[in-house]
């Protein structure tokens, strides 16, 4: 198995990248007569970590929900052209996956419960809305790599045990204060410059806790890379 680590094999990423159709999946289905099997989904990466059971239970990512992954990633990318994502949008969605997947592995103390998991499921699933500019474009993404509700719905889930994880067993983050987010506001790098905080306040707040979940996130992965062993699934 090899290890990627830092993504230095940038050809294995860039063989990846090809494979991802970018959601050009619409192909006529074959005559029943001919029974040629066709595939519906497949295995771009596998890997593991200590954190989800070492090399005995490996992790496994589809392609579909990598690509839609890697959507998301694009559509949050103002400088990325409408409907298509890049090798840096995989690469990105990538190592989100991983480093969700391994935070809502690990034991929270409180445990949540199932009332705030789904609480903050429904959190994250209007944050991604936000990342995604807009509801219509994220189920459009959904749409485009045939992520089905019940899909998404284990994705949201997946961020929110991160997320909570993250506020609970790292640092407090999901619940700011007002004084904090009137502070980012006049600092005038958020998305709601000149605006009047009574007007902006909720979006603010998502917009401010997604980024301080973004940047954790990213703190606890860079760490964690050296215990990450991945490998890029050929197409066979």
């Amino acid at each position: 198995m090899r290890r990627l680590g830092m993504f230095r094999t940038l050809t294995a990423l860039l063989a990846l990248a090809s494979s991802l159709t970018g959601g050009a999946r619409a192909q006529e289905a074959p005559a029943a007569s001919s029974a040629v099997p066709v595939a519906l989904d497949r295995v771009v990466v596998r890997w593991h970590a200590p954190e989800t059971g070492g090399v005995r239970r490996p992790q496994f990512i589809f392609e579909r929900e990598l690509a839609f992954e890697a959507r998301i990633e694009a559509l949050a990318d103002p400088d990325a052209e409408p409907g298509l994502y890049r090798d840096r949008h995989i690469r990105a969605a990538l190592d989100r996956h991983i480093a969700e997947t391994l935070l809502a592995s690990l034991p929270i103390s409180p445990a949540p419960t199932s009332t705030e998991v789904a609480q903050r499921a429904e959190a994250a699933r209007i944050s991604l809305e936000q990342r995604a500019r807009g509801r219509a474009r994220l189920l459009a993404a959904a749409a485009a790599e045939g992520v089905s509700s019940d899909e998404l719905d284990a994705m949201l889930r997946r961020r929110a045990r991160a997320s909570l994880y993250l506020d609970r067993m790292v640092a407090p983050m999901l619940e700011p204060s007002d004084f904090e987010l009137k502070l980012a506001l006049r600092s005038g790098a958020t998305p709601f410059k000149d605006q009047r905080y009574e007007d902006v306040a909720p979006a603010l707040k998502r917009w401010y806790v997604g980024q301080r979940l973004a940047q954790a996130l990213d703190a606890y992965y860079q760490n964690a890379r050296t215990r990450v062993s991945i490998s890029i699934v050929p197409v066979r």
